[in-house]
């Protein structure tokens, strides 16, 4: 058995292909796609490494072309549930036990993978089945997916790198264990390196995941599990599972080996999650760890000295990328009286040269919202905004579901900073603008602050540093992720930790060593080299009349 220490390959930020016109990647791009759209996939559920049919098929549909099949998933129900509990539990010690360096090389395999022969097959999946753009999909399911993987490792080898000091006759030293019982990773469909990095962040560290992704970004997550098969993860390390969140639920947060859960998702879920743990908590091996991100309401907020063509791409780029689907995704703006008119003008002309429409058409900027509940939620805030006499539609407005579930980015200016959709999480391409008076900067940072029940992400565009200065302090609880001159969307892996407070999620910083300490128990261990032989302190010695100290064993002798 090797004692050494090893080092672990330096983690750097994964490359971005651009998929140019006549590019190789564009090509191979579009040949994965038309390999994903030439049959229709069977994608099982994964229990102890095995593949687990029900015949209980569901239809996946791309959103931006709901009548279309392109896999049917096998839908479980609550003995699967604990059947990957059982598998997970299983796994367990063997896993824990195997030398930290061989769990990193399985995920950084992983990452190679997917930044080689998986890379395009798993950019495909997320454009058909979740709907987002070939630079969407890059960023997000190949570079922030192996981002993810290759820093984790770097991270675990830190984490266990960090050890007490030891005084003299004194050796201590700290483990990191894996929690009791097994891990539940409870993932969302926005983005597929979210999917992927709450199971394997919890599994790098030695636990075993039941892992249930939101339904409508199951057919990426099958790729990610054929990966991580590929890479050589033990059978039951990370067991995938399609059940309802009531079913898992019920289950799960019964069960006594319930360890902890990872989870992104809505903030009305974790709500309930959280209760549902704190009643149950008696029947718990260990206090559970909860780690959650949740929703947002981001804001970018512009003072009389911004610069107005940064700002207008931030606020186009920000709102309107992947649809508005990202927690991230600014929602409300904040505009100076001064810059309204420019910025009004510029961030309709960009409006109307955006392209709406299927992700295989890699023109179109904005694709189709997730699903029929999505749309009809967002058609419904702007009929009311239509009907609403204190709030002006100046660009979108229209909506069409006939083919996909398709929204055009819309933007309202409302007379009311605390009208509905300046405080309620859309979650989707709708950006609501309230324009301040431009000598009322200060009083704006209040409203901001006490807005939202949210603080994910915010931005400030200033020139003016006094200006940043001061909403960097005034803002300082309203974000977790805070940017300055720049879009509130974007944060990169072992760059900018992303995670936020107050309804928005637990802030334990997914792409940094913060959130891969919650899955680990530490126990630390002392060690004596020369143990004392007498229990009797300095303290206790007696003085003789001359202020003498009496030595233990002269008394001794003396009685």
């Amino acid at each position: 058995m090797s004692n050494a220490i090893f080092n672990i390959p330096n983690a750097v930020n994964e490359p971005m292909l651009d998929y140019a016109p006549s590019s190789k990647e564009r090509e191979l791009l579009k040949a994965a796609i038309r390999e994903a759209y030439s049959t229709v996939g069977d994608i099982p559920m994964y229990i102890g490494g095995k593949e687990v049919r029900t015949n209980k098929k569901v239809a996946m549909h791309p959103p931006h072309d709901h009548q279309r099949v392109i896999a049917n998933y096998h839908a479980g129900d609550k003995s699967h549930v604990q059947q990957a509990i059982d598998a997970a539990l299983k796994a367990k010690q063997a896993w824990a036990d195997l030398n930290y360096e061989q769990r990193a090389s399985i995920f950084l395999k992983a990452a190679d993978l997917l930044s080689g022969p998986y890379r395009y097959k798993i950019n495909a999946a997320t454009m058909i089945g979740q709907s987002k753009n070939v630079f969407q999909a890059e960023v997000d399911a190949a570079c922030e997916m192996i981002d993810f993987l290759r820093f984790n490792v770097q991270f675990m080898r830190d984490i266990y790198l960090q050890q007490p000091i030891s005084s003299k006759g004194i050796y201590n030293r700290v483990e990191y264990r894996p929690l009791e019982g097994f891990v539940f990773a409870l993932t969302p469909f926005n983005f597929t390196a979210i999917s992927g990095n709450l199971p394997t962040s919890a599994a790098m560290m030695g636990n075993t995941v039941v892992w249930k992704p939101s339904n409508t970004q199951i057919y990426a997550a099958n790729v990610l599990m054929e990966v991580f098969m590929k890479a050589g993860l033990p059978d039951g390390v990370i067991n995938l599972i399609y059940v309802s969140g009531p079913d898992a639920g019920e289950v799960i947060f019964n069960h006594r080996d319930f360890g902890g859960i990872h989870f992104t998702g809505s903030t009305g879920v974790f709500h309930d999650i959280w209760k549902t743990i704190g009643t149950n908590i008696s029947k718990y091996k260990s206090y559970p760890r909860i780690v959650g991100e949740t929703g947002g309401k981001d804001y970018i907020l512009a003072h009389k000295s911004a610069e107005v063509k940064s700002l207008v791409t931030a606020l186009t780029r920000g709102a309107f990328e992947y649809q508005g689907q990202k927690c991230s995704a600014a929602s409300r703006a904040y505009i100076p009286s001064n810059l309204w008119n420019e910025v009004k003008q510029r961030i309709i002309d960009d409006i109307k040269s955006i392209k709406v429409g299927p992700t295989e058409d890699f023109s179109n900027f904005v694709n189709a919202v997730i699903d029929e509940k999505a749309f009809d939620k967002l058609a419904k805030y702007i009929d009311n905004a239509q009907a609403n006499k204190d709030v002006e539609i100046i660009a979108g407005g229209t909506y069409d579901k006939s083919k996909g579930y398709f929204i055009a980015p819309t933007v309202m200016v409302t007379k009311d900073p605390y009208y509905v959709t300046m405080c309620d999480e859309l979650f989707g391409p709708v950006l609501t603008v309230y324009v301040y008076d431009e000598n009322k900067f200060e009083e704006t940072l209040d409203i901001i602050d006490n807005t939202s029940i949210y603080a994910l992400t915010g931005a400030i565009f200033a020139q003016d540093r006094y200006a940043v200065d001061l909403a960097t302090k005034k803002l300082v609880n309203s974000a977790g992720n805070f940017y300055i001159n720049d879009k509130c969307t974007g944060a990169v892996v072992g760059q900018q930790p992303f995670g936020g407070s107050r309804a928005s999620g637990t802030n334990d910083k997914s792409g940094s060593m913060i959130n891969l300490l919650r899955w680990v128990s530490m126990r630390t261990i002392k060690e004596n080299l020369v143990p004392p032989v007498d229990y009797r302190y300095p303290f206790l010695q007696e003085e003789t009349s001359n202020g003498q100290h009496v030595a233990f064993k002269e008394k001794a002798k003396a009685n």
